[in-house]
């Protein structure tokens, strides 16, 4: 199962808020309601978030197995 644990982490250690991601960075409300609930989300997604938050993808999503 995927988690996205570490991109709470990430988004914690480097101060950015859920608020940030969707009114100055243009992510949709939609696209982090996803990643709350654990839903899949797209690796153009996924390539945007390690970009805007200049992390690595270990440090957005890791798997976990059930």
């Amino acid at each position: 199962m995927i988690s996205y644990k570490p991109f709470y982490e990430t988004l914690f250690r480097k101060g950015i808020t859920e608020y940030n991601l969707i009114f100055k960075q243009g992510f949709s409300a939609n696209t982090l309601h996803r990643i709350k609930k654990g839903e899949a989300i797209s690796t153009k997604t996924l390539d945007a978030l390690c970009y805007t938050l200049d992390c690595k993808i270990e440090d957005i999503i890791k798997f976990e197995k059930e």
